[in-house]
């Protein structure tokens, strides 16, 4: 089974949260952890997709917002490209492709800060997709600015991901 993570991280920490969803999805399905600068145009092939990014003023992040993030900081962006621009740029998905999405936000209501995984879930269904599981959000730290993921979300991550990729596998086995 061909698994695609592709994630959007500005200072880090929704890397880390993708390879940790990926080491947890490793006892039953294998996955591709991808930024999104160098996500595939074409998914044909790809049984499951699984896309995350930081949350920016409530949603997915903008050229803007983006902007803003680096400015805050003295060192290079991991990502230049957002999911956005990049499901923007897709046309469609493979008929009814799987996927599922995931964020990193500060530990606040959703009410207060959104979450850039629901628009990534309107916007892959728009596109044909599939949803096999709820959008969840990861924590972040703010203080520093690139804290990096709260304490217990990377375990936290690891297990959502064996769970998805355990439900995954029962439905295409």
């Amino acid at each position: 089974m061909r698994t695609v993570i592709v994630f959007e991280s500005m200072y880090g920490a929704t890397e880390k949260v993708a390879r940790a969803i990926a080491d947890g999805m490793s006892g039953s399905v294998g996955a591709e952890v991808v930024n999104v600068d160098d996500a595939p145009a074409d998914l044909t092939g790809v049984e499951l997709l699984v896309v995350g990014g930081p949350t920016h003023v409530h949603g997915l992040s903008r050229a803007a917002t983006r902007k803003s993030a680096a400015e805050q900081v003295d060192y290079p962006m991991r990502s230049r490209t957002g999911l956005r621009e990049w499901l923007g740029s897709l046309g469609s998905l493979p008929h009814g492709l799987a996927f599922a999405a995931f964020d990193t936000r500060i530990d606040k209501p959703r009410l207060f800060t959104g979450a850039a995984s629901l628009g990534a879930v309107k916007r892959l269904s728009r596109l044909g997709g599939r949803a096999v599981a709820p959008a969840e959000s990861f924590f972040v730290g703010t203080d520093p600015v690139d804290a990096g993921p709260e304490p217990g979300e990377l375990a936290r991550a690891q297990a959502w991901g064996a769970a998805l990729g355990a439900s995954v596998r029962r439905t295409v086995s």
